[in-house]
């Protein structure tokens, strides 16, 4: 046997005694699992006052197992705050439940620190079901109150950086839409024995668009509009938008010919962007010209979609422009050119093709050149001004069907000059 120097003979009595140091190293790893346990235990009568508690929580507390004992309550050992959350709430909710885990107070620590710690207690009760005493679990959560607020700096950091990138997209929104505003007349001029109407729309705040339009004289009798859309978006569409609108008025300036002025713009395009990255629009340019009651449009197309004229008596249709080239593709490129005349009540609808390609239905289908004009004609003709609110409206209820930008340039006569006895109409 271990410990003597003694062999057992056969037929000895063997006495056994692994169960006894057993008992007595469960014994004693108990009591020292008590005391020195990673966490606090404390037991407390059902009024508070301390009855037991272990080593590692008056290490915590810097107290003697004499002063705690029997002379304290659990609440004497919370802050201010945490004694009155203890009596207000952890107390009544004790009582009633039975049992609370898991709620974090603050203990006065060793050298008059606050400790932030984790506290589950439950009620012992006796055969019968009467409450005998309360059994408590402290866990140390100042690593956890660490993490909590480390967490809570990340979360203001990820908040304040959220609240910065919004006020920079709002700046950028700002900065973008002056710079658009600058692409397109502040407001169109007022043209004698006509009226003019047009719209914006902006499909998206992010990014700058490439639809542009515009309205000025070129001399007493005769005015110059144009209309058009640069392929792409952002900076570069922009720079292409800029160039084109002042090569169309300068061009006009020089010669009107509608064909002559798309000509040049194509001219300066092509070479403008040649050696890089195409750049190109389409766009439509057109002359008016008052003629005794009704005004002259000489107009060409260069790949732009076909104006819609929205006659007095509520018909519409197309002014066809077949063929037109997209403008800045080719160095050399033809172009359709068309009349009309505009009598009282007439009105001229330009767009970009924003209006026609957007989304509609569950089927996301094209809303189309033939609904367009379904809708025009559903209108009452009542010069540009009511037509452009009519679109805009349109323009609204596509919602998210609508991702492109969209220009209107309208140009009407108004209905209460005369219409002339007899004309021959184009």
């Amino acid at each position: 046997m271990c410990g003597t120097d003694q062999v057992p003979e056969p037929g000895d009595e063997v006495v056994d005694t692994t169960d006894a140091v057993f008992t007595s190293l469960l014994e004693d790893s108990v009591e020292e699992l008590y005391e020195q346990a990673p966490c606090g235990y404390l037991s407390t009568l059902m009024d508070g006052t301390i009855a037991k508690i272990n080593a590692t929580l008056l290490d915590w507390l810097g107290l003697e197992r004499s002063q705690v004992v029997g002379r304290m309550r659990f609440a004497d050992l919370l802050t201010v705050g945490g004694k009155l959350y203890h009596e207000t709430h952890f107390a009544p909710l004790l009582q009633m439940k039975g049992e609370v885990s898991g709620i974090v107070l603050d203990i006065k620590a060793a050298g008059k620190q606050r400790m932030p710690v984790l506290v589950t207690s439950k009620v012992k009760t006796s055969d019968d079901g009467e409450p005998m005493l309360i059994r408590t679990t402290v866990f140390d959560a100042r690593d956890r109150r660490a993490y909590e607020a480390e967490l809570l700096r990340g979360r203001k950091a990820a908040e304040e950086a959220r609240r910065q990138s919004e006020a920079d997209r709002l700046r950028l929104q700002e900065a973008l839409a002056v710079l658009q505003q600058s692409l397109l007349p502040t407001e169109l001029p007022a043209v004698p024995g006509l009226e003019a109407s047009s719209h914006y729309h902006t499909a998206s705040p992010d990014l700058l668009g490439g639809d542009f339009y515009d309205l000025f004289p070129l001399d007493s009798g005769r005015w110059a509009f144009f209309l058009g859309d640069v392929c792409g978006k952002g900076p570069q569409a922009a720079a292409v938008t800029s160039l084109a609108r002042y090569t169309l008025r300068a061009a006009a300036l020089h010669n009107a010919d509608p064909i002559t002025v798309l000509a040049t713009l194509n001219t300066v395009l092509h070479e403008r962007y040649a050696s890089g990255e195409g750049r190109y629009c389409t766009a439509i340019f057109g002359v008016l010209e008052s003629d005794e009651g009704h005004v002259r449009v000489h107009l060409a197309s260069g790949g732009h979609p076909s104006a819609l004229i929205h006659r007095a008596d509520g018909s519409a249709d197309y002014l066809p422009t077949p063929g037109g080239l997209l403008i800045g593709v080719l160095p050399q490129a033809p172009f359709t050119a068309a009349h009309t005349d505009l009598l009282p009540g007439d009105t001229l609808l330009l767009y970009t093709d924003g209006l026609t390609e957007a989304r509609t239905g569950p089927d996301r289908e094209l809303y189309g050149e033939d609904a367009l004009r379904t809708f025009t004609a559903a209108q009452t003709p009542a010069g540009p001004q009511a037509l452009i609110t009519a679109l805009s409206g349109l323009l609204a209820s596509f919602g998210d069907g609508l991702d492109d930008d969209t220009a209107l340039l309208a140009l009407g006569v108004p209905a209460s000059l005369p219409t002339p006895a007899s004309e021959d109409l184009t």
